[in-house]
């Protein structure tokens, strides 16, 4: 069980590589659309800015499938990473070329698929509709609509391929093919066979995916609640983004013809309602809209409560631990700092009463009606462009409501059952930073200068240079594979020691939540490993 959960977290670390590309879009088109339908008329120099703005924005709305081919190739690649990236590239367009390829010698093709030529030939009007919806045509090839189902695939096999094959050495005469340029030949004659299997296996997890999404669609708030709290539970196992990516960027989250287009997904549909001069709103059953109840205020909410319960002599120490956190929160939506602060010393609070309160904020919008896109402030930004298209009335009494709600509960339960929340341990160990000296005496006495530095501290925790394979970070936290797991540091040590906000095990990996400074920890890490 370890061994696959560090798989998928790997996994799910990957598929975040795309996603500085997600959030361009909602800005690009929310604002780019926004000029050009409402403020500016046709056919100035600003006009046609905003329109290029908007049309990139759905350039990458509309390509994701590759972006997610070549992200995850690159990241799960150990090592001759931009060679796998490369190879993703290719693999992705081979191995749709290849279905549509195939699809065409089995007499399918855009005209045959077509809903009015199906019925002609035998079919009733829903089998019809159900088979017209497996296809789809992206960057000019007419094949199966995978989404980004088609990219994760490419991505999948190119990692495993590239892994493989990356140190294949070659008699001299053909040294030239060895290596980087072996693995892109490998997966242009892997794409042929991976295209027939996908083609006549797609249509099952096709119609399985069409059932997820009609339960989705039918299941009403209590959908709903589970999805919400579901996503928190998971989120400690570095997993939670493969239940949330398939609802925001596929047809499992729904589908919306808007102006002539078919949008997939409740992320792509907001995108293709902003970029609407007619769309008068954004849909309500979103699943992210409860995201703004509890990171505006609900956290927050919690976040007080720790606070207030903490002993006097510690409250500044946790001040300075909470406020920071809470900023970030608010600001960009990345709430695992502050969640960690009480996960790893309250569990209990984490599951049993912080998760289900965040699928009760997930219900309480859809109820109340919530329609806006973003869930964080940065986010929100588009929103001011098209204020006519957010109803959110609701917020001005939900938002205190809910911080009323997290600070009652959290206040309750951390007196009630004595949970040792930060300040509230007799020695405060989870709000200190490290000391120099108490590191130093974690290990064996090896002492120099770079030592003052936190990412050379953070190697050798990891139990040395020789024992780390690779090296990735998601929005919050750095993700390692070792060797052998039994070389690093324990817990404590890394929230006492390392400045770290939590840990995540798997088998011979590890994660560790250092919020949003993760990346320049990462970068910091890799150069003095000289990796990429």
């Amino acid at each position: 069980m370890k061994n696959i959960q560090a798989k998928l977290q790997t996994f799910a670390g990957a598929m975040m590589v795309p996603i500085i590309l997600l959030v361009l879009v909602g800005f690009f088109v929310g604002i780019g659309s926004a000029f050009t339908n409402y403020i500016l008329p046709p056919g100035n120099i600003l006009y046609n800015l905003f329109s290029m703005l908007s049309n990139l924005g759905f350039f990458f709305m509309n390509s994701l499938q590759v972006y997610f081919a070549v992200g995850i190739a690159f990241t799960l690649a150990k090592k001759e990473k931009g060679w796998a990236a490369f190879a993703g590239m290719i693999m992705y367009f081979c191995f749709m070329r290849g279905i549509e390829g195939w699809a065409a010698l089995e007499g399918w093709t855009a005209e045959t698929t077509a809903v009015e030529a199906l019925v002609a030939n035998g079919y009733t009007e829903q089998a019809a509709m159900n088979f017209n919806a497996l296809w789809s045509s992206c960057l000019g090839i007419y094949a199966y609509n995978m989404g980004i189902f088609s990219g994760i695939i490419a991505g999948l096999v190119t990692a495993a391929i590239h892994n493989r094959f990356v140190d294949t050495k070659l008699p001299a005469m053909f040294a030239f093919f060895a290596g980087t340029k072996f693995v892109v030949m490998m997966v242009t004659l892997v794409s042929v066979p991976l295209a027939i299997v996908t083609y006549y296996v797609w249509p099952y997890i096709g119609a399985v995916l069409q059932g997820i999404t009609a339960f989705i669609n039918t299941s009403g708030l209590v959908g709903t609640f589970v999805f919400g709290t579901l996503d928190k539970m998971l989120l400690p196992f570095g997993i939670h983004h493969l239940i949330a990516f398939p609802i925001e960027y596929t047809s499992v989250g729904g589908t919306m013809m808007i102006d002539g287009v078919l949008y997939e997904g409740v992320k792509n549909i907001i995108n293709g309602q902003a970029a609407s001069a007619d769309a008068t709103g954004y849909i309500v059953r979103n699943f992210t809209t409860g995201r703004v109840l509890f990171q505006l205020t609900g956290l927050p909410g919690a976040a007080f409560a720790m606070y207030r319960c903490a002993k006097p002599e510690n409250r500044k120490k946790v001040a300075a631990l909470l406020i920071p956190a809470v900023f970030t929160l608010a600001m960009v939506g990345i709430s695992e700092p502050i969640e960690y602060t009480f996960l790893f010393v309250a569990p209990a609070l984490y599951w049993l009463v912080y998760a289900p309160l965040c699928g009760l904020c997930y219900v309480v919008a859809e109820i109340t009606n919530i329609s806006i896109n973003g869930n964080a402030l940065l986010f929100m930004i588009p929103n001011l462009f098209q204020p006519h298209k957010v109803h959110a009335m609701s917020l001005i009494y939900l938002l205190p409501l809910t911080f009323a709600v997290y600070y009652f509960v959290f206040k309750f339960c951390i007196i009630k059952f004595n949970l040792k929340t930060p300040g509230r341990g007799d020695e405060n160990e989870e709000i200190k930073l490290m000391s120099k000296k108490e590191y130093n005496a974690l290990k064996d006495g090896e002492a120099g200068g770079a030592r003052d530095s936190l990412e050379v501290r953070i190697i050798e925790a990891l139990g040395g240079a020789d024992n780390i394979e690779t090296v990735t970070c998601c929005a919050s936290r750095l993700r390692v594979t070792v060797k052998d797991d039994a070389l690093v540091a324990s817990d404590e040590a890394w929230k006492n020691f390392l400045e770290a906000l939590g840990v995540v095990r798997g088998k011979n990996s590890i994660q560790v939540i250092y919020g949003v400074r993760v990346v320049n920890i990462t970068t910091a890490v890799k150069d003095i490993l000289h990796i990429d």
